[in-house]
């Protein structure tokens, strides 16, 4: 049933370590989200350097007025981020980021290899179907935790304030939820370019997706603070649970109930799409 499965996934990885401005083009963007995006978007500051407020004011009522609504501002950021620093709460959905953007990018990979006539080629041999299309998704899931890893460091030398029970236990909690998040989103998109022949129809399709389940997520705002109608759409959106599950472990001190529903969450998405991208190679998978 495996055969074949590491064969075709270590020539997925090979086109992309082999290539390495492949790797750099795809954390720059996650990168440059954290570098002007996350620190540019200061809300700490609104509350901790109210200038226009105070300004006017004598030296030791101002002083006086900025301590006090520093704290106040540090109590709504801690009530709404669950951190007072808000590069830390976006850096952090910026994992979950680099992993959808590289679970999209999968499906582009059998539409290459049915328009350059590789698939008919696998597809006389003995390589069990469900071989194919996992060893895409095995492929995607390295790439997206190699990359995940890379934004992780990049986010700790920009200044990403990690929680003080933080430990290597943790860390590998992080990466196995960005593994189930990783699985069930590669199978999905490999799911719906089974069948196409065009580049371009599966580009329109991650454009479509793209904002869509970035923004309909937790990753760069709390759902508490989103309207009703959205905070149905986050919270089914399984980016929301991946990221969730990464705050826990980074950047709060973890609630277990709260975890464990994040991997029950995760897990039974990543089982489910992946059997159903299974399924589907097997009967739609033609020369």
């Amino acid at each position: 049933m495996f055969h074949g499965l590491w064969a075709l996934t270590n020539r997925e990885l090979k086109k992309w370590y082999k290539v390495p401005v492949l790797l750099l083009m795809s954390i720059v963007q996650p990168i440059l989200w954290m570098a002007l995006f996350g620190r540019a978007m200061n809300i700490g500051a609104l509350f901790s350097n109210p200038g226009v407020i105070t300004g006017n004011l004598p030296p030791q009522v101002s002083q006086q007025l900025n301590q006090t609504l520093s704290i106040l501002g540090n109590q709504i950021m801690e009530k709404t981020f669950g951190t007072s620093d808000y590069f830390s709460f976006m850096a952090v959905g910026m994992l979950s980021f680099i992993v959808l953007f590289t679970s999209m990018t999968s499906g582009m990979s059998i539409v290459w290899d049915r328009r350059l006539g590789f698939l008919n080629k696998v597809l006389t041999t003995p390589v069990a179907r469900g071989s194919i299309i996992m060893s895409k998704v095995f492929s995607s899931i390295i790439r997206s935790l190699i990359q995940a890893a890379i934004i992780l460091g990049v986010a700790l030398l920009l200044g990403l304030r990690l929680g003080p029970a933080v430990s290597l236990i943790n860390v590998l909690g992080v990466f196995a939820a960005l593994f189930l998040l990783s699985l069930g989103l590669s199978a999905i998109f490999l799911s719906i370019a089974l069948r196409s022949t065009s580049w371009e129809s599966q580009m329109a399709v991650m454009n479509l997706l793209n904002l869509p389940l970035l923004f309909a997520s937790n990753a760069l705002f709390p759902i508490n603070s989103m309207p009703d109608w959205l905070k149905a759409v986050a919270s089914i959106n399984p980016i929301s649970y991946g990221t969730d599950a990464a705050r826990q472990l980074l950047l709060y001190q973890p609630d277990m109930s709260r975890l464990m529903l994040d991997y029950a969450f995760l897990g039974g998405f990543a089982a489910i799409f992946a059997t159903i991208g299974i399924i589907l190679s097997w009967r739609l998978l033609s020369r």
